[in-house]
């Protein structure tokens, strides 16, 4: 029975399933029949159908006598015409080289014989023995579906290319715990490199415990050594996917499209308008929406599911400070000195020549701790410090400072304007016709009383 013979069976047996109890009379019967011939029903492929009385009661009969099966379309077999021997040689043509496609064969089956079957009758017969999708005639692999027993057993951790915001594309580190489905673990970033990752899991590792295996794929985030160097010093076995093998990552790759369909569809909508809004938002829709919904699959909410096991073990913040440090190998100079990305320390003399473990933090490059053979040998004294955070330590994008609303220049040209209002224009003054006249009258009366006077 083929997927869709089974599709036809089903859609017959929920029509019957009621009519055929026998513990119904037959007159309960008879109305169950009729009530259903006279209604339409959504058929396998989604059309809607009417089904005659008669078909009905022919259902009931042969659910009866061959029960599930029996409900299924008998597949109709024609009678090949064409030269089985030509099938077979065609066959043997394919077996021999899977690439060769029907039209190929075709042509060589001819050539050889002088007459033979046409492309698309080699076509049929291929996809009949299953040549076109395996050509060598192997089975199909089958994969087991793997489950982890108890929540912290298992994470897988991956990442999701998300939407642009703030002019920058943005990218999802996400980690879930494999028995419960819950997301432990989440950072949203401009970048997809180590120190994102690293954020995503150190606060998962804080909140949710140590997990036994870390489950990742092989991004060059995912197989850095400051990574491995993270979760073996916390006990945590970390396992990468094999190359073009993917299955393994199924759970979380089903997450990132419930994502897609469920919070990001609603980000293209509105989008926010920077790096820490859409975290904010991402994690209301985790905590409220995702982890509070009943799974399809393990029909428990997964934040339940994961309560539900025994306490995790927590990190104490010291093992987490040393888990997230990073570490280079350095060969310690003739000078007693080790140089790190443009940055010289002075160290003990005595390690001259040897090769040393310079441990740091990527966003503070002006400390760093030596170390030999596992033991601390103090602090690196600075000598020539050019760069302050590891090359790889970029920090996020701080988001666009709120807007004074200040107009400087404005400012400047009404202070201006009031200035030129409040002065006398006295070029003004000389052209007013009122005031000349005033003056000359004023000059000749004058004159005229001097004169007078004398």
């Amino acid at each position: 029975m083929n997927e869709a013979q089974r599709d036809i069976a089903l859609f017959r047996y929920s029509l019957i399933r009621e009519p055929a109890d026998p513990g119904l009379t037959t007159r309960q019967r008879g109305a169950l029949v009729r009530e259903l011939a006279g209604a339409d029903h959504a058929g396998p492929g989604g059309r809607r159908v009417k089904v005659a009385r008669g078909t009905l009661d022919r259902w009931i009969r042969a659910y009866r006598a061959g029960g599930f099966e029996a409900l299924a379309p008998v597949a109709r077999t024609g009678v090949p015409v064409t030269d089985e021997r030509l099938l077979a040689l065609a066959e043997s043509l394919k077996r021999e080289t899977p690439r060769r496609t029907a039209a190929q064969v075709a042509e060589i089956v001819r050539t050889a014989e002088g007459d033979g079957p046409s492309a698309r009758t080699l076509q049929r017969h291929f996809a009949r023995l299953g040549l076109n999708t395996r050509p060598d005639g192997s089975a199909p692999q089958a994969f087991s579906r793997f489950g982890a027993e108890a929540p912290g057993d298992l994470w897988t951790g991956d990442a999701l290319h998300g939407p642009v915001v703030g002019g920058r594309k943005t990218y999802l580190f996400a980690f879930i715990d494999d028995h419960s489905r819950a997301l432990v673990g989440y950072r949203w970033g401009h970048s997809e490199d180590t120190v994102r990752l690293e954020a995503a899991l150190r606060s998962a590792l804080a909140a949710r415990g140590l997990p036994r295996r870390c489950y990742v794929d092989n991004g060059s985030a995912f197989i850095s050594k400051q990574l491995l160097r993270a979760l073996a010093s916390l006990g945590i076995a970390l396992v990468h996917s094999r190359p073009g093998k993917p299955q393994g990552r199924g759970k979380i790759e089903r997450f990132f499209e419930t994502v897609r369909l469920q919070f990001l569809v609603e980000i293209e909508s509105k989008a926010p308008a920077d790096l820490a809004e859409l975290n904010r938002l991402f994690s209301a829709w985790v905590e409220t929406v995702y982890h509070r919904r009943v799974h399809t699959e393990t029909n428990e909410a997964p934040i339940e599911r994961l309560m539900a096991g025994p306490p995790p073990a927590l990190p104490t913040p010291a093992q987490l400070h040393e888990a997230f440090l990073w570490s280079e190998i350095r060969t310690v100079t003739k000078t007693a000195t080790v140089s790190l990305h443009s940055n010289t320390f002075e160290v003990d003399a005595a390690l001259v020549g040897s090769r040393v473990d310079v441990v740091f933090d990527p966003f503070d490059l002006t400390s760093v701790e030596i170390r030999f053979q596992g033991r601390s040998m103090g602090s690196g004294i600075p000598v020539v410090i050019g760069r302050h955070a590891h090359p790889q330590a970029r920090p996020e994008a701080a988001p666009a400072p709120t807007p004074t609303g200040i107009d400087y220049l404005g400012l400047l040209a009404r202070r201006r304007d009031a200035e030129l209002a409040s002065a006398i224009n006295y070029a003004q003054l000389s052209l007013d016709g009122s005031e000349v006249p005033h003056s000359q009258d004023t000059t000749t009366t004058d004159h005229d009383d001097e004169e007078n006077q004398q």
